[in-house]
């Protein structure tokens, strides 16, 4: 044995003693690359480890026990007969749908269960081996997993690593666990027709949150789902096809349309009761097309008689030295209590009261609100007013009006078009990549500086908005099957630029194989200059060339 081989040792062995009980060690950045603890390396490397309750360590821990579920359901059914497809993110969990011989039922989930806990307890070895394309492709092919081998054979790459657990091979994007051992905190549950997998979130550790029920949401990932057949697309190569034979202006046009149709449903919804329900609040995490959203609510509004008129929270903000700060000392400008919710209820009520108000004016320079310094507004008996921001949802917001004077709207941005039946693309990283290419567009922000930002932003939309999502009247889904297409020629240069020794270095990486798989929408001449996509790409009808809004 070398010298130089001596010196090596996996990462599972460095990482001995470095994590908590409950918190333990998933993997590691060494270099910039992210690395499976299986990995060997120089015993003398300085590993970044990366634990369970980080954003990171939480996917890596549910891609693992997702391969989990895929190597017992094959174990006991065999992989022709079977298939899980991955759909969403619900319930702090992934909703899966679930083929079987004689339909999903309890027993057989329970079973599957089972098998899990079974193979954790041998602790087997999850690793990966490489094997050349074409064999890659015939696997997959006889496992009926088309969509997978269909890009498989699309690289322009002559072998592929496949991960492996016992005889079972799978391809799923990401470094997962090197032992099953370390797999036992999940929990199965059947739902209709499929599985939800829940796994830890939400920096918890090795803990699983109580569940609660989301049948809104639910009912937005069935409408997705239908969305992606009338459009012939559940998978990328889907989509890819699509745009190889020339088909994007109609799929462009059907997928526009369908939005355009939902925006005019929820108006005739606030149409049919504006006589109780004034008060328009929208909310949705950051890049789901809010801004987009609520600009074309109002064309819809308009065209059933009414006139809305819109309110800024941003004018309500307290005076800076007012504001909440961080544990980290700084201005929490996303803070509830960033902003004067009695002079902001004041106001509300005196609106709908038919009394006329002054609105104030906060002056982001210095920092201090000037009360009465804005425009004199006053509206008719059933004239809509319409609220967007960050804590639409929340009650505490516009504690002043009952409930039932209030239309609430969430604009989320799920996803309907999956890799292929185990690989999904992520909601957060479809609206990541959106606010990427929003941001350098028109604020100059690199990629790393949007990277570094992103934890942050996600924190706040846990603590904000999410909560809160299940209180809406009315649920848009803002995403467009056909976007990562478009959105690639804006992205690829800005993740290539993050450099192995930059802290995003991973997420860019995990983010670029994605986007690099879709075919290039070039021509956005069939993009319509209301779609939501234009807040992000430009050339909006609603937005000024600098990105800001043109009321």
């Amino acid at each position: 044995m070398s010298e130089k081989e001596a010196a090596k040792k996996t990462l599972r062995a460095l990482a001995a003693g470095k994590g908590k009980d409950n918190d333990p060690i998933v993997a590691a950045r060494v270099g910039g690359e992210l690395l499976g603890l299986g990995e060997m390396v120089d015993e003398r490397a300085n590993p970044l480890w990366v634990a369970l309750s980080s954003p990171l360590g939480e996917r890596i821990y549910r891609r693992s026990v997702l391969f989990l579920v895929i190597v017992a359901m094959r174990e006991l059914y065999g992989a022709a007969d079977t298939e899980l497809i991955v759909r969403a993110s619900l319930n702090d969990g992934l909703y899966c749908d679930l083929e079987v011989p004689g339909g999903v039922t309890d027993g057989i989930v329970s079973a599957i269960e089972v098998q899990m806990r079974a193979i954790i307890a041998e602790d087997r070895e999850i690793g990966h081996r490489v094997v050349p394309k074409e064999e890659a492709v015939r696997i997959f092919k006889a496992e009926r997993q088309i969509p997978k081998a269909n890009l498989l054979n699309a690289l322009p790459e002559e072998e592929v690593v496949l991960c492996t657990c016992g005889e079972q091979c799978d391809d799923l994007y990401g470094v997962m666990l090197d032992r099953t051992g370390s797999l036992g905190c999940f929990d199965l549950v059947r739902v209709g027709n499929g599985v939800l997998l829940r796994t830890p979130r939400d920096g918890m550790g090795l803990a699983l949150k109580e569940t609660v029920r989301q049948p809104k949401f639910t009912q937005t990932l069935k409408d997705s789902k239908r969305w992606a057949k009338v459009l012939h697309c559940e998978y990328l190569p889907d989509l890819n096809r699509s745009i190889q034979l020339g088909r994007t202006g109609d799929l462009i046009r059907v997928s526009e349309a369908l939005h355009e149709k939902k925006i005019a449903e929820i108006a005739d919804r606030i149409a049919a009761g504006i006589k109780k329900a004034r008060l328009v609040m929208i909310a949705g995490p950051s890049s789901s097309g809010k801004t987009s959203f609520a600009q074309r609510l109002k064309v819809q509004l308009r065209v059933n008689g009414l006139t809305p008129i819109s309110i800024s929270l941003d004018d309500y903000f307290v005076n800076r030295e007012e504001t909440p700060l961080t544990p980290e000392g700084l201005y929490d400008y996303e803070s509830l209590h960033a902003l004067n919710l009695d002079l902001f209820n004041e106001d509300l009520v005196a609106l709908m009261q038919g009394k006329e108000i002054v609105l104030p004016r906060y002056d982001f320079v210095t920092g201090l609100r000037n009360d009465g310094a804005g425009p004199r507004l006053s509206i008719a008996p059933e004239q809509p007013i319409i609220v967007e921001g960050i804590h639409g949802l929340n009650e505490e917001l516009t504690h002043a009006v009952p409930r039932d004077e209030k239309f609430k709207i969430y604009v989320s941005a799920l996803t309907q078009l999956n890799i292929d039946m185990h690989n999904r693309i992520p909601t957060t990283d479809a609206r990541f990549v959106r606010r990427l290419v929003r941001d350098y567009q028109f604020r100059g922000s690199s990629a790393l500086k949007t990277l570094r930002q992103w934890p942050d932003v996600r924190r706040g939309e846990d603590k904000n908005i999410f909560p809160y999502q299940e209180d809406a009247d009315a649920v848009f889904n803002s995403a467009l099957i056909y976007e990562l297409a478009v959105l690639k020629k804006y992205a690829l240069p800005l993740l290539s630029a993050v450099k192995p020794e930059d802290d995003g270095y991973a997420e860019a990486r995990g983010i670029l194989r994605v986007i690099s798989e879709f075919g290039s929408i070039d021509d956005e001449s069939d993009i319509p200059n209301n779609s939501i996509l234009r807040e992000f790409i430009g050339k909006s009808c609603f937005f000024m060339s600098n990105g800001d809004l043109k009321e």
